[in-house]
């Protein structure tokens, strides 16, 4: 419940600063305007307060991780993201592709990890998270060119869960 209230109050205090008219000191807000971020924070907050805040955890409002997720971000994801596009690139422009659907199994225990790594790969040209088995946290990617049919995480997402295992558990 501290959880969901937590969320409430951070997604009711970025709709009224995003939603703040810009030409006021102060920035002044119309009764619609609080109407709407409430409704908007409520379900903003019933949807990300169990990932947000698992079993207790407020381990995504450490401002450590947020350093470690900026770090991945424009890091190793970004590297990644560049190598990914001029690979599509390539593989359109010579038509040398082999898709294909496989099977990773990144060893990541909670919501929010397999949430940001699946995220991670789908954002990567060439790869789409298609699927995750909830028993296993398994994650099945359709790949642009399957090399291996058993590919390692590192051949798919490189050291992707390394740094989401730092960030998210």
């Amino acid at each position: 419940m501290v959880g969901f209230f937590i969320t409430f109050v951070l997604s009711f205090l970025a709709y009224l600063f995003l939603a703040a008219n810009q030409g006021e000191i102060l920035g002044l807000w119309s009764q619609n305007e609080i109407i709407f971020a409430t409704i908007i924070s409520f379900i903003v907050a019933a949807i990300s307060s169990r990932v947000l805040f698992q079993k207790g955890h407020y381990r995504l409002l450490n401002p450590l991780k947020w350093g470690i997720f900026l770090i991945y971000l424009f890091g190793p994801f970004l590297v990644a993201l560049i190598k990914a596009n001029i690979d599509v690139a390539y593989r359109v422009i010579t038509g040398k592709i082999n898709p294909g659907i496989v099977k990773i199994s990144p060893n990541l225990k909670t919501d929010a990890g397999i949430t940001m790594l699946s995220n991670s790969i789908t954002i990567t040209p060439g790869t789409l998270t298609v699927d995750i088995d909830e028993k296993s946290n398994d994650l099945y990617i359709h790949w642009i060119n399957v090399t291996n049919l058993k590919p390692t995480i590192e051949d798919i997402c490189g050291n992707f869960p390394t740094w989401i295992r730092r960030i998210a558990e």
